[in-house]
């Protein structure tokens, strides 16, 4: 899923805090006087920042998912305590909300910034929720702080700021594509001072957690434009109406994806989020720095991947040498290294145009398509190195293949994605006679 070709949302997007104390923004310098600078070097702030965090993350959560995975199924409350005390740990050392302004108790970093904190976080599968920036949550939160009224952020984006309730994003249906929702079936009709709404919705991730959703339904019959069919209304969970039937199961097993059925569900008109008509924009403002961050967390998974690769190169011998000195296991370190290149300049780049509040859509769009394959390309590598041993669950790499699957077709699935790329790359040619501003407009 893209953003409209020729629409754009005129609200702009949140520009991070610049009024935290003990940070600095990151450098980031373009100039294009008499030379050229692009500095991603962090200042000594953010690098004492971005220390804590690894630090946090390998002295806390490490060593916290071990207790967890000794008690999850044996001691429900204890396994609670110990994710809450992990969550108030981040909290007192100021590691919490990294993605949120300074007043709603985040840290205030631009998504420069972010893409630092998030590649850490991630190095930890709990990293980012102990730090309260995980998916969906994340977008929610985004989503919210822009198109919220002021009782809509202070029922449900406060509690989740606070880290006191969860969330879910209810748009995919089973009956049409999710890579088109001018598709969506899921529809709602006004009834005085409540819209009805009925429809179908699957793979609704978090949905059994959350205590509420941000539901995206048809309520426009004729609209001028395809896109302006849907509406997006926030669902209180649990609502007589809306049914969760059953976790679909992945190849990652059948915990986290809902599938609902919506039976006479009524929603106050007071729980419209943005306006009538708006839910196409709405989700894909969402979806633009949603997409990106979901592209940090997948950079540190391959950059662990690499890591073990190449740990494993060194202490593997065969045939007369460790693996790491024959020729086609360096070509696969090779590649997994140049291609990690790419993706973290990719996410930088397009991190970067977020915060100048430059148009994004395309570069996002590149880099999630690019950085999705890299990861499963790069753990694939991991485990051939490994042999036998990365196929089976004795590593972490056969359960990282299996989640890195569904990062092809998440939140827009790579034919899609390439076909908008192919788009703006012609029309930038018919424009301008050149494809050089669809290739990131570069100084290049």
């Amino acid at each position: 899923m893209d953003a409209l070709a020729n629409n754009r949302c005129t609200r702009p997007l949140q520009q991070p805090c610049r009024n935290v104390s003990r940070l600095s923004p990151l450098p980031l310098q373009t100039s294009y006087g008499r030379g050229m600078a692009i500095d991603f070097t962090l200042s000594p702030e953010l690098e004492e920042l971005r220390l804590r965090v690894r630090k946090f993350i390998n002295d806390v959560v490490k060593p916290g998912e071990i207790e967890l995975d000794k008690v999850r199924d044996e001691d429900r409350a204890e396994y609670i305590n110990l994710l809450i005390d992990m969550r108030r740990q981040a909290r007192d050392i100021g590691l919490w909300l990294p993605h949120m302004p300074s007043e709603w108790g985040g840290m205030g970093l631009g998504h420069v910034q972010l893409a630092m904190v998030q590649a850490e976080a991630a190095k930890a599968s709990y990293g980012p929720w102990v730090l309260n920036c995980q998916a969906p949550d994340e977008g929610n939160m985004h989503t919210l702080l822009h198109w919220g009224t002021p009782e809509q952020k202070a029922k449900y984006l406060k509690p989740l700021c606070d880290g006191t309730a969860m969330s879910c994003f209810a748009m995919t249906e089973p009956e049409v594509a999710g890579s088109d929702p001018t598709l969506i079936r899921t529809h709602a009709v006004q009834d005085g001072d409540e819209w009805v709404a009925n429809g179908h919705k699957w793979f609704i991730s978090n949905a059994r957690r959350a205590k509420f959703a941000i539901l995206v339904c048809r309520t426009e019959d004729n609209p001028d434009l395809p896109q302006a069919a849907n509406t997006a209304f926030i669902v209180d969970i649990p609502s007589d109406g809306w049914n969760r039937v059953r976790e679909v199961e992945t190849m990652h097993g059948a915990t986290g994806h809902s599938e609902i059925v919506i039976e006479d569900l009524r929603i106050p008109a007071a729980n419209m989020l943005g306006g009538r008509g708006q839910g196409h924009l709405l989700g894909q403002y969402r979806l633009g720095p949603a997409r990106l961050a979901h592209c940090m967390r997948w950079i540190s998974q391959a950059e662990t991947a690499l890591d073990m690769m190449v740990e494993r190169s060194l202490a593997r011998y065969s045939h007369g040498s460790v693996l790491a000195e024959k020729q086609g296991i360096q070509w696969m370190i090779a590649d997994s290294t140049m291609e990690l290149y790419q993706a973290k300049l990719m996410v930088l780049h397009a991190a970067h145009l977020i915060d100048k509040g430059a148009d994004f859509k395309s570069e996002v769009s590149m880099a999630k398509h690019f950085v999705a394959n890299m990861l499963g390309r790069v753990i694939d590598r991991s485990i051939q190195v490994h042999g036998a041993l990365g196929y089976s669950t004795d590593t972490p790499l056969a359960h990282m293949y299996q989640h890195a699957r569904w990062a092809r077709f998440a939140d827009g699935a790579d034919e899609i994605h390439q076909m908008r790329i192919a788009q703006r790359t012609i029309g930038a040619y018919r424009d301008h006679g050149s494809t050089r501003t669809a290739t990131g407009n570069l100084p290049i």
